[in-house]
């Protein structure tokens, strides 16, 4: 039995759909039904429901973005830095492997040496570096905790994108504006990353931190192109001449730019096909459906 923490978000409703699919047994924790927060009521739910896995969608993120956070910072805290601690030390009472979505935004660049971050280098856009969005440096801090954690999986989601129309849904965002800032990024097509986190349990890879972002990097430019040469638009975007006239005008907190190195999940037999063929695919199926909410 799988226990989904969170499951009702943009992530979790893939899981909770990839489940659903390959006729797994699982049940969905939400605040409105399970204080998940209190460790003692978590614990007395797992035991229950008499689950084997955990997985912790459970997050706060703002709307419509980052921004929010730096306003409500007690929400940001309480769900992205103190519930993965809750939800470590009641799986390990009742010694049960889970897994956890951590962010590639703890990183800012292209890598020590150009190929992108690896799970080994310390992050470099967090509160320890002081030039960081409180969003994450409240996700690096969840890191921290979880670190010496014997049986658990990280598992770093970066910018994700799907074929549904949503407000989280990267290629959406994009759509919705006409000026954009031309940065190079990792992303994560969504159902190859739930994909990849439900794998590496049930191929048993080894436990610890694992970037799942599809190889390679791209432009905003490059995804601005894509979109219109497969027919999602016809708009012709504009670009922000620098960061500085992006935060000037658009934004009020720093964002993470970052490519990942996913080699490690690769490595392992995770399904992440190379970035732009996921993105291709992803804009070849796209559902021009009502936005979510």
């Amino acid at each position: 039995m799988f226990a989904l923490i969170g499951g009702g978000g943009y992530v979790g409703q893939v899981f909770q759909q990839q489940l659903r699919d390959a006729g797994r047994n699982f049940v969905v924790l939400s605040r409105r039904t399970v204080n998940y927060y209190d460790r003692d009521t978590l614990i007395s739910h797992l035991k229950q429901q008499n689950v084997s896995f955990v997985i912790n969608c459970a997050g706060y993120m703002g709307k419509p973005n980052v921004d929010a956070c730096e306003k409500r910072k007690g929400e940001c805290i309480e769900a992205n830095a103190v519930l993965p601690g809750i939800i470590r030390d009641a799986c390990e009472h009742l010694n049960l492997p889970f897994g956890h979505i951590s962010s590639g935004c703890i990183y800012a660049g292209d890598g020590p040496d150009g190929r992108g971050h690896s799970e080994n280098d310390p992050p470099n856009f967090c509160f320890r570096t002081n030039n960081c969005s409180f969003y994450s440096g409240c996700k690096a801090m969840a890191e921290e905790v979880l670190a010496d954690a014997e049986q658990c999986f990280i598992w770093r989601i970066r910018i994700p994108f799907n074929p549904e129309d949503s407000p989280r849904n990267y290629l959406s965002k994009l759509l919705q504006y006409d000026r954009l800032l031309n940065v190079r990024n990792s992303l994560s097509n969504l159902d190859q990353f739930v994909a990849s986190c439900l794998a590496s349990w049930d191929s048993r890879i080894d436990f610890g931190t694992y970037n799942l972002t599809n190889p390679g990097s791209v432009t905003t430019r490059d995804v601005a192109e894509l979109l219109k040469q497969e027919g999602l638009t016809d708009k012709n975007f504009s670009f922000f001449d620098d960061e500085s006239e992006f935060m000037t005008n658009a934004a009020s907190t720093p964002r993470s730019h970052c490519v990942l190195d996913s080699s490690r999940a690769i490595t392992a037999g995770l399904p992440l096909m190379p970035v732009e063929d996921a993105l291709i695919h992803t804009m070849r199926n796209w559902s021009s459906g009502p936005i979510c909410t």
